[in-house]
Formats: C-alpha cells, sequence, structure tokens
C-alpha cells in the first residue's frame, strides 16, 4: 500500500522563502494533513487543495508555523463546507490548543469547545492509532520547548516524521537498528547552536547508516547555501510529492 507525502513547506518557523513545515500525508485517496501552520491555507490553495479534500489534520504541537492555519481550517469546514473536520491530537494537547490558541477566534457563544468546531480524536502516547485504513501512526514524545509537550510521529513502522525536536542521536539510532525504520524526515536548524532543534553539526555525526535514511525538513531561508554540504542526508523539497516505499 503506497505511502505518498507532499510537502506544503519545508520552512523554519521564521522562513519566509519556504512555507511553513506542514504536509499532506496520502495512503490510496486518503489524505492526511500533518499540522497546519500560518501559511498552510495559502500553501493547499496554491497546490489545487481545498480544506475539504481533506480527511483529517494531525498536530504535532501548539506553535503558530503548526497550527497557525486552524482557525480558517475550523471556519470555511463550518460555514463553507458544513461539517466538521476530523482533527487527531494528542491527549495532552486538545486542553491548551482550545484554551491558549483557538478559544479567542473561534468562540462566538460561551458553550463552545473545541468539539464544536472538530471531530477531535485523541491519541495516547504507547499506542499505534488506525488513522485509515492502511495508514497508522505511533505518537513519540520528543523534547523541543522546555515544559511544553511535543510530539513525532512513527507512520506504518517505517517512516519517522520529527515534530521538532532536538538532537536525539540515541532515539534515531535506535529507531533504525532496533526498530527498523526505513526513512526519516527531521526538522534540521542549519546553523548551530541546536537549542530547540537539532542542528546540521550534530545530525552530520550519526553514523552512516542513519544518515543514508534522513531527509532533512524545517531549514532556514539559506539553505540553498548548504546544498552539497549534508553529508548522506538529503534536503526535502517543498511542494514535491515522494512516494516513501521508494524512498526506503
Amino acid at each position: 500500500m503506497d505511502l505518498k507525502i507532499q510537502m506544503l513547506g519545508t520552512g523554519s518557523a521564521f522562513a519566509k522563502m519556504f512555507n511553513n513545515n506542514n504536509a499532506v500525508l496520502k495512503v490510496n485517496d486518503r489524505a492526511l494533513l500533518v499540522d497546519c501552520g500560518i501559511t498552510a491555507p495559502k500553501a493547499l490553495y496554491d497546490l489545487g487543495y481545498n480544506f475539504n479534500a481533506l480527511d483529517a489534520v494531525l498536530i504535532t504541537h501548539i506553535h503558530g508555523d503548526h497550527v497557525g492555519g486552524l482557525e480558517e481550517y475550523a471556519f470555511q469546514m463550518k460555514y463553507v463546507y458544513g461539517r466538521k473536520p476530523v482533527l487527531y491530537i494528542a491527549d495532552t494537547l486538545a486542553e491548551p490548543l482550545w484554551e491558549h490558541t483557538l478559544k479567542g477566534g473561534l468562540q462566538q457563544y460561551e458553550s463552545e469547545t473545541l468539539d464544536d468546531f472538530f471531530e477531535v480524536r485523541p491519541l495516547s502516547e504507547g499506542y499505534t492509532h488506525e488513522l485509515f485504513p492502511g495508514l497508522n501512526v505511533q505518537l513519540i514524545s520528543t523534547k523541543h520547548i522546555p515544559n511544553k509537550p511535543n510530539y513525532s510521529l512513527l507512520f506504518n513502522d517505517y517512516f519517522f516524521y520529527s515534530g521538532d525536536t532536538i538532537f536525539n542521536p540515541d532515539l534515531l539510532c535506535s529507531l533504525v537498528n532496533d526498530r527498523g525504520v526505513r526513512v526519516i524526515f527531521h526538522d534540521c536548524q542549519l546553523h548551530p547552536p541546536g537549542t530547540v532543534h537539532a542542528c546540521l553539526p550534530q545530525l552530520l555525526t550519526l553514523p552512516a547508516a542513519v544518515q543514508e535514511r534522513l531527509y532533512l525538513m524545517h531549514y532556514g531561508d539559506n539553505q540553498p547555501d548548504f546544498v552539497g554540504s549534508t553529508g548522506m542526508m538529503r534536503f526535502v523539497e517543498q511542494h514535491r510529492n515522494y512516494d516513501i516505499d521508494q524512498l526506503k
């Protein structure tokens, strides 16, 4: 069963040449939006999608470049398309997403909650969750900003997609050596220090067997200056369609 991904954007939170690091993951005729940042509505439009073409959205953490487009998504689905979209979200993130990000813009009546705008499907870490037939996910807690929950995603047991994380070589080596992960899309800050993201010099210390499975995303606008300087790793390209099974 083919697993495909198209990056709506591959940029860091402050990038301007590149859109927010969000993606559409496709299995057969089903489409999952992975994060919905500030630039996601325009990026979807530019690529010929509308919100109604998506079967669900999955959120990794609560930063504007990952959730800043959810207000428009919710309003369009309610008032243009007349239905509630499916929202997959870690059970630790649902309340703060509503209380600290969406409530101020979406709530029109005091009694309204996140469930009035989304069909909320909470996910728990440590379990395998089926999102659609042929697509499952495991949440893996990864460190990004202190005291703020953040999750990376393991799809179908072989495709790891980081949800922003500091450098964790033990995790990456374990994914490849112990769990048989074959493709890793990983956020990459191009310059040190890697305070809240893995930085390129850190990732270059990984063993060759890990580097050859690693594709870099969430980078800054100076990314063209680093082409050819990433060891065995490659940059993920914005808007390009990738067949994950062909990358394995």
